[in-house]
């Protein structure tokens, strides 16, 4: 859970080296604007990391979130996505850099020296920044348009959580237990709908103000005793919601906006303009991040009574694959090598929630979605590489309702489901040919080899055995559900096809 000094002074060097590529960007935009030698010569841009690394909760090979900050005449668009992207791509130290202009938070990802960096960027309204510009001054958003805002909030979030806890470094130890149990568990992942890890903080937070006096031991269990019996969707925040008039800025205030009350898990951040981080939470990861919260609070308890069980119970990772027998596998497919297949697969990871969605909805809720948010690459063929996604699929327990005649269990036709799903993807606004996207249903005997490859731990054995089990047992209906697309030049790009339904088992 921690790096060592060598991997720490790798990190610094890295914010350092990008420190003087931004400076040097800003100079050369500063001089082509027609600005005056002495303004060029003060010209600067900040770098500022935040996220794990500024909450101090970071490990060994974890990614650097980075927000650069510009003076007022420099474009996002043009002179961020462009220039400053087209500076990084013949940086020899850069590889893999991948620019996603249109995201909620436009960010730009690289790797630099390996490590890997995401930078936002957000530019003031002043013509030179200054080093010690204060970020939490609420003035520095004046002006500011709301993706703007939401890129510098990342710095301003961090910072308000750590003075916003009664003992920092209880916070930090709790929150390092509470994000390994959350990977563990397969629900850390905000782009799939589960929780990210502004969340998790705000949540141990949250937990640490009520216990200000308590040792990470207690915080940790007093966690999951406590939002296992938090009433959603009441908020979690820290501090009281502040409007300001006079920079107006949009914010979360269920009170006051009908479209904020729908939202089923809120976590609001703390700093000015306050917002939900857990917007993308749907009634199917809801569930799931109940369940596993309820898990965790069982599991507290029974290390806390004694019995031989330890705190590495609590870590134990989600048998994912041993929990479901059907599945719906989603193949992300390209003919251009991994780094298109990396810009291909995170556009449809980014996606599947509204599939598993979809799903839920046309089955009136008769079928269950939970989706892994771990992704599984095939070995590469050439430049033909896929990774494939995984969404289990079960049936509600309905302990009153009478169970089906055997040879009369209810079919669910999913395949308008799907080609919807799949049209929704499509519309990737980079899409060209040979990007391939498909959607099969798989039942767990089926699995792909290159997902047993990958799949560690002490659970395989028993995945094992439970293959052969499936392959013992009585067969069943059809089980095979399939659409794709082929990246053609025809018109089946646009229209995928489908053709087989979907029975669970």
């Amino acid at each position: 859970m921690y790096e060592s000094p060598e991997e720490s002074a790798v990190r610094a060097e890295v914010l350092r080296d990008l420190q003087g590529i931004v400076d040097l960007w800003v100079k050369q935009l500063t001089l082509k604007h027609g600005y005056p030698d002495a303004m060029v010569d003060e010209a600067t841009a900040l770098l500022l990391p935040f996220g794990s690394y500024r909450l101090g909760v970071h490990g060994g090979g974890s990614d650097i979130d980075a927000l650069v900050v510009g003076p007022s005449f420099v474009d996002r668009d043009q002179d961020f996505f462009g220039v400053l992207a087209g500076a990084l791509a013949e940086t020899e130290a850069v590889t893999d850099l991948q620019p996603v202009p249109g995201a909620h938070v436009p960010v730009m990802k690289l790797r630099f020296r390996g490590v890997q960096v995401d930078l936002v960027y957000a530019s003031v309204n002043l013509p030179v920044v200054p080093r010690d510009l204060d970020l939490s001054d609420r003035s520095v958003l004046r002006g500011l348009d709301h993706v703007t805002a939401r890129s510098m909030n990342g710095v301003r979030v961090a910072d308000e959580i750590v003075r916003l806890v009664p003992d920092a470094a209880a916070f930090r130890t709790t929150l390092r237990c509470v994000k390994l149990w959350a990977k563990a568990r397969g629900v850390y992942s905000n782009v799939s709908g589960f929780l990210g890890g502004v969340a998790w903080a705000i949540l141990v937070a949250r937990v640490c103000q009520l216990y200000p006096n308590a040792a990470p031991s207690m915080l940790v269990s007093r966690f999951f005793k406590v939002l296992s019996q938090w009433r959603w969707p009441t908020p979690v925040m820290l501090c009281d919601i502040e409007h300001d008039a006079e920079l107006g800025l949009p914010v979360w205030d269920g009170r006051r906006n009908p479209r904020d009350r729908t939202h089923l898990m809120p976590v609001i951040t703390p700093a000015y303009p306050c917002m939900n981080c857990t917007y993308n939470v749907s009634q199917a990861t809801q569930r799931i991040i109940k369940e596993q919260i309820q898990a965790g609070h069982v599991a507290c308890q029974e290390i806390a009574a004694g019995g031989g069980r330890c705190w590495g119970a609590l870590f134990q990772p989600f048998p994912f694959f041993r929990t479901h027998k059907s599945y719906l596998q989603v193949d992300a497919t390209v003919a251009g090598g991994e780094e298109e297949l990396r810009e291909w697969k995170g556009w449809v990871e980014s996606r599947l929630r509204q599939l598993v969605a979809k799903v839920e909805r046309d089955t009136f809720g008769e079928l269950l979605c939970h989706q892994n948010p771990r992704a599984y690459d095939a070995e590469p063929h050439g430049l033909r590489c896929a990774s494939s996604f995984f969404v289990g699929l079960s049936k509600p327990q309905q302990e009153q309702k009478p169970s089906p005649p055997q040879g009369q269990q209810p079919q669910f036709d999913l395949r308008a489901t799907a080609d919807e799903f799949l049209q929704d993807v499509y519309t990737y606004r980079f899409w060209r040919p040979g990007l391939e996207l498909a959607v099969k249903h798989v039942q767990r005997k089926d699995l792909p080899p290159y997902v047993m490859q990958k799949i560690r731990g002490p659970n395989i054995h028993e995945l094992k055995r439970k293959r052969a089990d499936d392959d013992s047992s009585p067969s069943s209906p059809p089980l095979c559900s399939s659409s794709s697309a082929s990246s053609g030049d025809d018109d089946s790009v646009r229209r995928p096809s489908s053709r087989a339904r979907l029975h669970p088992t």
